[in-house]
């Protein structure tokens, strides 16, 4: 694969595309574990609990309290989406007839 690298046209690098690529997989995970996180939020602490402390400590403060991890969930969708708002196409990448 040719590295492309940014120039007059818009283009942008393959490395600063990856890392746009990337933080959209961030902002689409966090939107979809914010969203179960305010749909579901017993059930989703409960399949996250675990006896690896390393795993057990990121849920263990949203056990039996469903209105802190909706709270939580309601922040994470807001910041996915506030994420990948900021997130531009490359222009060549673009097509000229759609917008958003």
């Amino acid at each position: 694969m040719a590295k492309r690298t940014t120039g007059s046209t818009g283009e942008m690098s393959d490395t600063a595309l990856g890392i746009r690529r990337a933080a959209e997989m961030a902002a689409v995970f966090m939107i979809g574990d914010g969203l179960l996180g305010l749909l579901q939020p017993t059930r989703h602490v409960d399949l996250w609990r675990s006896d690896v402390a390393a795993v057990d400590v990121l849920v263990r403060p949203f056990g039996g309290r469903p209105t802190r991890r909706r709270w939580y969930g309601a922040l994470q969708l807001a910041a996915g989406v506030a994420l990948a708002a900021t997130l531009k196409p490359d222009q060549k990448s673009s097509s000229p007839n759609r917008k958003g």
